[in-house]
């Protein structure tokens, strides 16, 4: 139980919570701000209440900055990624039952996607660098047992909301592939998929080399999801 079933059901429910509450926003019709908000305290919450439990990483980008930091298993990160992307899967459906037409379509089950004149390379680099940030910060409070563990919940949640104030408009600031996944394949919209794997997964990877072999000194403990 302790080793996969609760934190598997911990890492489910946290990426449910992020995509009905982030997805949700945006097809109600919400502002930058509330979008942005509704994303970020998912997070925060999600890592509170769950963090000690799974590791809080709801986000298979930063499943994978976890594992090349060697915080995780590549056995449990395969697993988490797993289910978050049926949690995501699972939230975009319960928003398309509940939600009428109306809402739901016009933005695609609030899909990621990227505004015009952006190219596809350039918004990967967006994701890069945006995923980069959240996976630094993750590390620094999260992980690094010398940093102020106690906020964890808040800087991470402030993160994503910066993120997404700064570049949602340009890509949604997915930062997490189950985030574009879950609602894609509930609304049928796949443009530019590889973006969104591609962009987080290179930023979370890049962020965990240098914090986790260059930032945390030799042989110093570090906090786990293991």
């Amino acid at each position: 139980m302790a080793e996969w079933v609760r934190p598997l059901t911990v890492e489910f429910i946290g990426t449910f919570a992020l995509i009905f509450m982030g997805a949700g926003s945006i097809c109600v019709g919400g502002t930058l701000v509330s979008v942005g908000f509704a994303h970020g305290l998912a997070i925060g919450l999600m890592v509170a209440a769950g963090g000690h439990i799974s590791g809080g990483a709801y986000n298979p980008a930063v499943t994978l900055g976890l594992v090349v930091g060697q915080k995780l298993s590549p056995l449990k990160g395969l697993a988490y990624v797993l289910v978050q992307l049926v949690g995501a899967t699972v939230a975009a459906a319960c928003l398309y039952a509940l939600l009428p037409a109306e809402l739901r379509d016009p933005s695609s089950l609030g899909t990621p996607s990227i505004a015009p004149g952006i190219s596809s390379m350039r918004a990967m680099g967006i994701e890069i660098v945006l995923t980069f940030f959240l996976m630094y910060v993750i590390y620094g409070v999260a992980v690094d047992k010398r940093g102020p563990a106690m906020i964890a919940p808040l800087a991470i949640g402030l993160t994503i909301t910066m993120d997404i104030f700064a570049m949602g408009p340009a890509t949604g600031a997915a930062m997490n592939p189950a985030r574009f996944l879950g609602p894609a394949i509930i609304s049928n919209h796949y443009d530019n998929e590889w973006v969104y794997w591609l962009g987080p997964g290179i930023g979370a990877a890049l962020a965990a080399i240098v914090y986790a072999y260059i930032l945390i000194p030799p042989n110093r403990d570090a906090a786990t999801a293991d």
